[in-house]
């Protein structure tokens, strides 16, 4: 059974959510106040968190982010009553996989669940090709970090998974649609900020070889360019 971290404050959504969950198959441990969520929190035993973002004392997103430090590879789902665009793009730098607006379906919550784990477990599987050079930077795909002689910088799952595709098509443009829907899942506005947020970090840690560069290819996608003068 796959096992379920949910932080919810409502007792009444939060009966029925879990509820539900079990009836589904997985394994839920529901914690109902922010302040209780790290104590209970177990790394390497969950497959999944679902955190709501209104909770008293602590909020959903400083919940995720404590998760992520010990946890990057475990997937987010944020459940909001708010519908702003600066708390859901708020929510995916966070590293959410996905942002679900109260009210909503909850055979809707399965199936995202169930596609998330479902990509999560393909993300696992690393391929023989694995390491790339970019200039004077040595990218180890497996591994997950970018490094040379005096640099070294340890990547996420996704900063790892979408650099590796821009090394797959180095000097040739890298369809954006192409990338949310291997790594995101889907292609919609949020999973499209959330990957130029992604795309930031990567060109931040490609400034150490000034040869390197990854470039916006305005209604295409982007462009890793090494050049070799």
């Amino acid at each position: 059974m796959k096992k379920v971290f949910m932080v919810e404050d409502d007792l009444n959504f939060g009966t029925v959510m879990k509820s539900y969950l079990e009836i589904n198959g997985f394994n839920v441990t529901w914690v109902k106040d922010g302040a209780n969520a790290m104590k209970t929190y177990m790394p390497d035993y969950f497959d999944i968190c679902i955190l709501d973002v209104m909770l008293p004392n602590i909020d959903g997103f400083t919940i995720g982010r404590e998760i992520k430090t010990i946890n990057e590879n475990i997937p987010l789902i944020f459940l909001t009553a708010k519908t702003l665009k600066e708390d859901v793009l708020q929510g995916y730098g966070v590293g959410a996989d996905d942002y679900i607006t109260k009210p909503f379906d909850s055979e809707i919550l399965i199936a995202k669940i169930n596609a998330i784990l479902s990509r999560s477990t393909h993300q696992e599987v690393s391929p023989k090709e694995s390491v790339y050079k970019l200039g004077f930077l040595e990218f180890n795909y497996e591994m997950r970090t970018l490094s040379s002689e005096n640099y070294s910088q340890q990547l996420s799952p996704k900063e790892a998974d979408l650099l590796k595709m821009l090394c797959e098509n180095i000097n040739k443009v890298m369809p954006r649609e192409k990338a949310l829907t291997k790594i995101w899942g889907e292609n919609n506005y949020f999973t499209t900020r959330s990957m130029d947020v992604y795309i930031t970090k990567l060109r931040k840690y490609l400034r150490e070889d000034k040869h390197v560069e990854i470039v916006n290819i305005h209604g295409s996608g982007y462009l890793l360019k090494v050049n070799k003068d």
